[in-house]
């Protein structure tokens, strides 16, 4: 760990509440049917992606990518279609199912809103514009 001590402390609580996220997320997932890979797919499907960039957002390969396309195409929850701009591009996109469960899911997710609800608006406010400092500097 680092010497300085609140940064422990501070890396820690972050290390439990991703666990805790985890198992919130995971649950709210298989209540939807779903595997937490494919809940992230249908989450990132608020716009008609590629798989290329599916792949890019999940940190996947391409060949994981089109495997789970497939299992969720074949629920009725995503299709592919041409890209207006170049149709050799296949674009996936949400079905109306897909959709409403995607939608489902993130309404089930507790364990992020939870705990967020106890700290007051301005609290909620610095955390978050913390937050985005810490994944702007990462990038």
């Amino acid at each position: 760990m680092s010497a300085d001590p609140i940064t422990d402390d501070v890396v820690a609580l972050l290390a439990r509440i991703v666990d805790r996220f985890v198992g919130s997320y995971e649950s709210a997932a298989a209540a939807q049917g779903l595997t937490t890979v494919q809940a992230k797919v249908l989450g990132a499907l608020g716009e008609p992606l590629p798989m290329h960039r599916i792949a890019e957002k999940l940190n996947s390969e391409r060949s994981n990518v089109t495997g789970i396309i497939d299992r969720l195409e074949a629920r009725g929850l995503v299709e592919r279609r041409p890209d207006e701009r170049d149709r050799r591009i296949k674009n996936i996109v949400a079905t109306p199912a897909g959709a409403v469960l995607a939608r489902n899911f993130r309404r089930s997710l507790g364990f992020a809103a939870e705990p967020l609800a106890a700290l007051d608006p301005d609290d909620r406010v610095k955390l978050r514009d913390l937050l985005q400092r810490m994944v702007d500097a990462e990038a």
